[in-house]
């Protein structure tokens, strides 16, 4: 469950709402009564491990489909060999 406050109160105690967020509360603002943003505590170390299995997977799946196109080979080798880059 979280906390919500008016925009008003979110902007005269950012810092002690700042401080909830870090101990895993979430913080929704609202104007006028209805929600308009979230303050969230942030995770980059999840959004990092993410991005670094996706791109293992995409190697993974590239493993032997190259089609001859070995480190160094040039666009113009690629052509000359029939293919397209």
């Amino acid at each position: 469950m979280g906390i919500t406050v008016g925009a008003f109160e979110a902007k005269t105690k950012l810092a002690e709402l700042l401080d909830k967020v870090e101990a895993g509360e979430t913080v929704t603002i609202t104007r006028r009564g209805r929600a308009v943003a979230q303050l969230v505590i942030v995770k980059p170390q999840d959004e990092q491990e993410r991005m670094r299995k996706l791109i293992e997977e995409i190697k993974r799946t590239r493993v032997g489909r190259d089609r001859g196109a070995g480190p160094g080979t040039t666009i113009r080798e690629l052509v000359r060999a029939g293919r397209k880059y």
